[in-house]
């Protein structure tokens, strides 16, 4: 993996999402255990991993939530980066001049030689149906299957504070950037009539993780406050 590992502080493990004043149970869908998954296990660590998407191009977005279907417990994380590359590690693809339809057309094999991999920051694990916010006692095993976490597990695991905490306090990643995008993932998750609570919410829990840096906290909140005004006018 290319990005440092690094560790959390004590802080981000004492309050798993379990003690939230909501339910934050997250719901099983139906036929769930069944159904297809975006991307395989490539590398695992205890706070990353890579997976090869099923599909060229095919990767989760940038903030998705994700599960991994692994033992001894299913592994919850956030896809912060996406790749596409030849599989010979010393051959980078050359360019032609011409479009990926034209290209599928007259030379189809190159597209053989490409991959797409996603990296993924781990959140946390579910304990039975309970969304933990620590790191899990093992890692994801290598050709575990991932999955995108539904609308009623997106907004399980969007319904703690310490989703935040975690997200600011993770090391050598685009923190910012990342917090926005799960932020957005999350309004997505919720009825238009209950986005102005939940930003109201995030806003004040982020004053108080970052009261200490006026200008990021400011900018953080205006772009949040920014995504949900263009969601609503969707």
């Amino acid at each position: 993996m290319n990005q440092p590992l690094g560790t959390r502080s004590l802080d981000s493990f004492r309050d798993p999402i379990r003690r939230a004043s909501v339910d934050v149970s997250i719901v099983v869908d139906e036929g769930a255990g069944t159904s297809a998954h975006v991307g395989e296990v490539i590398e695992s660590s205890t706070a990353q991993l890579v997976a090869e998407s099923v599909r060229l191009n095919g990767a989760p977005a940038f903030g998705q939530f994700v599960r991994v279907e692994t033992e001894p417990l299913p592994i919850l994380g956030v896809v912060h980066n996406t790749r596409t590359q030849s599989l010979e590690a010393n051959r980078r693809p050359s360019a032609y001049g011409k479009s990926e339809e034209e290209l599928r057309l007259e030379q189809p094999q190159i597209f053989e030689l490409l991959r797409t991999h996603f990296d993924v920051f781990v959140l946390g694990y579910l304990d039975g149906t309970h969304p933990v916010l620590a790191y899990p006692p093992q890692p994801a095993r290598i050709h575990s299957f991932v999955h995108v976490c539904s609308t009623e597990q997106t907004r399980a695991l969007t319904a703690t504070e310490q989703l935040l905490r975690s997200l600011l306090e993770a090391p050598g990643l685009p923190t910012d950037e990342l917090l926005l995008a799960t932020l957005s993932h999350a309004l997505d998750a919720r009825e238009p009539a209950l986005r102005q609570a939940y930003v109201l919410r995030t806003g004040k829990e982020l004053s108080r993780l970052l009261r200490d840096d006026y200008d990021r906290l400011s900018a953080l909140v205006g772009r949040l406050k920014d995504r949900m005004n263009s969601k609503d006018s969707q």
